[in-house]
């Protein structure tokens, strides 16, 4: 008798896309400071990331380690599942960065021309330079340049070819405002053909309207994570304005319950009513108002509001800091 073995098999799920970009535990120190710290960050096609924290927060050296420009302590780090040496030299990879000059005497064109040559996957010239809005100075010396033109002129050596992944450092510094408008637009066109882009930038407000991930680094750690409005729920604090006639006790008034900050403007009192604007952070701004009308205040244009980027970014770090004084002073 044939016994037949009959086995069912599970059908395997599809795998998601492989990220862009892996680090896994990676650390980079510089003599006794640790600017990188045990990193763990992936970065998808498609993504367009801000990454942001405080000067010192490891920004910088997490770029570098990125672009093979360091290598790190301990870790590993793969872009496209390949070191970032051969995804440069495979054109997959663009960078627009503040350090390191350009070439002085040679014109625009002739620059951006060279990077297009060296691109195995470049664009026509006259697009490139369209895209960054440098056809007009296509002629000029480079080294005549005013520092916005400079930026714009980086941005089109980081795009001369079909990059899928493109990195920029604090790209629109020196820009004026119509410059910076063109050079976002020309990003999100890139986002949409399924490209990585990932900016460091102190301008939050930049990374509150462009970037549909927000990044922040601290202490070379990943702080936060998320979609620029989970990072302000995140932060948790909430923000009251109000006007109140003259006098304001000080005291009182930062004694409320769940208070992180303080001011108060003389706006009012400048112009001759006699009025106050204060400004509060409140991590439950339902009782500081409770207790507000508790101390027989009449607060006059209430507002309570979400914390903006910029003001979470401070909140967290700020929370971050004093957690990590606690620690090291209990360790003591």
């Amino acid at each position: 008798m044939t016994t037949t073995a009959t086995t069912t098999a599970t059908a395997a799920q599809p795998a998601g896309p492989a990220p862009v970009v892996s680090f896994r535990g990676v650390s980079k120190s510089y003599g006794a400071v640790r600017a990188v710290a045990d990193l763990d960050l992936e970065l998808h096609p498609g993504e367009t990331v801000a990454l942001l924290g405080p000067n010192g927060a490891g920004k910088s050296s997490t770029l570098d380690l990125l672009l093979g420009l360091r290598t790190p302590d301990s870790g590993s780090l793969s872009l496209f599942g390949m070191t970032p040496q051969r995804a440069i030299e495979d054109g997959r990879v663009g960078a627009m960065l503040q350090s390191g000059g350009l070439m002085e005497g040679v014109k625009v064109k002739e620059l951006v021309g060279l990077a297009r040559d060296l691109h195995p996957r470049a664009y026509p010239l006259d697009r490139i330079l369209e895209t960054a809005g440098i056809t007009d100075i296509a002629e000029r010396m480079v080294g005549k340049l005013s520092g916005g033109q400079e930026q714009r002129v980086r941005f089109a050596l980081a795009t001369a070819g079909a990059n899928d992944l493109i990195v920029l450092d604090e790209p629109t510094t020196g820009m004026d405002v119509s410059a910076r408008q063109t050079f976002w637009g020309a990003m999100r066109e890139q986002a949409l053909q399924g490209r990585t882009v990932l900016f460091a930038t102190h301008y939050l407000e930049e990374a509150d309207a462009i970037a549909d991930r927000v990044i922040v680094l601290h202490r070379g750690r990943v702080l936060a994570d998320g979609s620029a409005a989970e990072i302000k729920a995140r932060a948790g604090a909430r923000r009251i304005s109000f006007d109140l006639d003259a006098p304001v006790d000080r005291d009182a008034l930062s004694a409320l319950p769940f208070l992180t900050s303080l001011s108060v403007s003389d706006n009012g009192s400048a112009a001759g009513t006699g009025r106050r604007t204060v400004r509060i952070q409140s991590q439950d701004a339902d009782a500081t108002v409770h207790a507000l009308y508790g101390l027989g205040a009449y607060p006059r244009n209430l507002e309570v509001s979400g914390l903006g980027l910029e003001q979470a970014f401070i909140a967290l770090t700020t929370a971050s800091d004093a957690t990590s004084a606690t620690a090291e002073e209990a360790a003591r």
